[in-house]
């Protein structure tokens, strides 16, 4: 099996239209967060229904990100990335114009399908129009586009509902994904040359696994994680990621090869995504709700603050890969990244309610730059491994690694949260209250001294999670022997650009 490029090539617009892609998908993410006040009292809703917006978006991203990607190598990867960005317009827009939170709820979870089409087609278009120090360029590129979106989605959701109401927050996501599309007759089309029939029952057992899992650990906060729903949903969604691992291993045309996932160093870069989500998006989630609520900082602080960790994931991705063009060990950068995650996280214990921020400055620089090492580096290096014809579904399980660790990690980290918090205020509804940054009343410091003790100790079992994963990692990514032996009888041959040796 080849992949067949076919039609005209730009590789500069390539690039600008599936950066675009990536800027607005995540903000879709961080942006609607912001919104979610102005939502609720305009449409006159609050709790289950509201999170609802973001939960959404959030299930349905995660569990379609496979089978688009392996959709994508059948059907060309252009055209899935087409098709993936004009859903993701559609479901922006039917948001914008939802009159009740049903509506919205659903036009959030059409939006996450069509984001799941973009993120896994879009690296596979790079995957297959770059190569060598290109590739590394743009992957880093790539990396930056994802922060940028993280990081520029609050501040502009927040201009937009303060001027012209929370609608306009989806409409900006769809205006410029529109603005993508109109650049994607000069992507080159591509594909695997052989394309047999999509595994739809494979599709569907895993979509339903997958999204089981996903809705399990969104609702254990809510339900109880004893509960009998939760764990009907979470026993289920296990058992059919079982049957689906089983059906692909007799399956003649997977939705996931096996062999992937066999692949010791393919496999290791992607659980880099998922370190990341304990060490750097666990923060992103519940840091302003801790400056805010012990801390008394104003929103607007708190997230002035959050540019410490953010703006690294902006400006670190092109240093990475410029570092890997010179002969810098993909491997040795995403151990130092992994590193910088345990690290920072140990260090950023120091915080309490009255710490200045020069006292935090430090371990936020290095968390943020962590993410930015891993965020340049990690896909790309992944991406070189895999043959071209598989471009889609690589990208796809890579991605589905880490937005599904992204749903059931921040959803478990909170529970931890309320539950520590809980063991010193006596109750879990109060504890409840004081995670979502309410400390008001009288006892305000014994709450945020009670906040302040359940982070710590998250903050160091996350360290832990990230130094357990850094070395874990590293031993993966140790190059076969027989390229260890080859480098050996050759030194005057340096490696390439994306070798992760």
């Amino acid at each position: 099996m080849t992949t067949v490029p076919t039609g005209r090539s730009r590789p500069a617009i390539t690039l600008v239209v599936v950066l675009l892609a990536f800027v607005t998908v995540p903000m879709s993410i961080s942006g609607a967060a912001v919104a979610l006040p102005d939502i609720g009292e305009d449409l006159h809703t609050a709790g289950a229904p509201l999170q609802w917006v973001m939960n959404a978006y959030n299930l349905t991203f995660a569990s379609f990100m496979l089978v688009t990607g392996s959709a994508a190598d059948l059907i060309g990867r252009r055209k899935a990335f087409a098709a993936g960005a004009a859903v993701f317009a559609v479901g922006s827009v039917a948001a914008a114009a939802a009159p009740g939170i049903v509506l919205l709820d659903i036009a959030r979870a059409v939006s996450g399908i069509g984001a799941a089409g973009v993120f896994a087609s879009g690296g596979a278009i790079l995957a297959t129009t770059f190569d060598g120090a290109a590739r590394t360029r743009a992957f880093a590129a790539l990396g930056s586009a994802a922060g940028l979106g993280l990081a520029a989605g609050p501040t502009l959701s927040g201009w937009l509902v303060g001027a012209l109401g929370w609608r306009a927050t989806f409409g900006l996501h769809a205006a410029l994904v529109v603005v993508a599309l109109a650049g994607v007759g000069f992507v080159a089309e591509s594909r695997a040359e052989q394309r047999p029939r999509l595994d739809v029952t494979g599709a569907v057992v895993f979509v339903a696994g997958l999204g089981l899992l996903v809705l399990g650990a969104v609702q254990g906060p809510e339900w109880g994680w004893a509960s009998a729903g939760v764990l009907s949903l979470l026993v289920v969604g296990v058992g059919l990621l079982v049957y689906f691992v089983i059906l692909q291993s007799r399956s003649a045309a997977p939705v996931l090869d096996m062999s992937l996932v066999k692949n010791r160093r393919f496999f290791a870069l992607c659980m880099v995504p998922v370190v990341s989500t304990f060490g750097f998006v666990t923060l992103l989630t519940y840091l302003p709700t801790y400056l805010v609520g012990a801390s008394g900082f104003s929103p607007q602080r708190a997230g002035t603050v959050l540019l410490l960790m953010t703006a690294p994931v902006l400006l670190a991705p092109p240093l990475a890969g410029n570092l890997v063009n010179r002969g810098v060990s993909p491997r040795a950068l995403i151990t130092f990244s992994l590193v910088m995650f345990a690290g920072g996280n140990a260090w950023l214990t120091v915080i309490g309610p009255s710490t200045s921020l020069a006292v935090i400055a430090g371990p936020l620089l290095m968390t943020g730059l962590g993410a930015g090492v891993s965020f340049g580096v990690g896909d790309g290096a992944a991406m070189s491994l895999v043959e071209p014809e598989q471009a889609g579904m690589a990208a796809g399980f890579l991605n589905t690694m880490r937005i599904g660790s992204e749903a059931i990690v921040i959803a478990v980290y909170g529970a931890v949260l309320v539950s520590l918090i809980s063991t010193r205020v006596g109750s879990p509804e109060l504890a409840a209250e004081v995670a979502a940054g309410d400390l008001s009343g009288s006892t305000s410091g014994v709450l945020a001294d009670g906040f302040t003790h359940a982070l710590h100790i998250a903050l160091y079992a996350t360290a832990a999670v990230c130094a357990i994963g850094a070395v874990a990692i590293a031993a993966a990514l140790v190059p076969p022997r027989r390229d260890a032996a080859a480098t050996t009888a050759a030194p005057e041959k340096a490696p390439l650009p994306t070798e992760v040796g």
